[in-house]
């Protein structure tokens, strides 16, 4: 999320090209403000890296994700469905459906330390 926060933060023509569709109007201010909210969403994940999650423990945290990566799941599997079967729309959609369901796990079970896991 960071990276594509940021490669969309500053380049927001070039990515609206790469996808086809003219820079044009308030596109690249829609795109810089997706942008910020990816990035700002990664920060989120990178200040509660070290921290339990899972459970009760950073909840909201793990809620965001979960919903953040589940509709997106659903947005890309139902646009893969509805003929767009280009290879990053389906890779993007199965990242995503990974993600989802690691965060729906991760939300309703109880969090395991690090060193119990190895």
């Amino acid at each position: 999320m960071g990276s594509c926060g940021i490669v969309a933060l500053f380049l927001p023509h070039e990515m609206l090209g790469t996808i086809g569709i003219a820079p044009v109007g308030i596109l690249p201010v829609l795109v810089q403000l997706l942008a910020a909210l990816l990035f700002a969403f990664a920060m989120v994940n990178w200040m509660a890296r070290g921290s339990l999650i899972g459970g009760i423990y950073n909840r909201p945290v793990a809620m965001g994700n979960l919903t953040h990566f589940g509709i997106g799941a659903l947005t890309l599997t139902k646009a893969v469905i509805s003929g767009d079967r280009a290879t990053p729309v389906v890779m993007l959609a199965c990242l995503y459906a990974i993600f989802a369901v690691a965060f729906a796990i991760l939300l309703f079970r109880s969090p395991v330390r690090a060193k119990d896991v190895v």
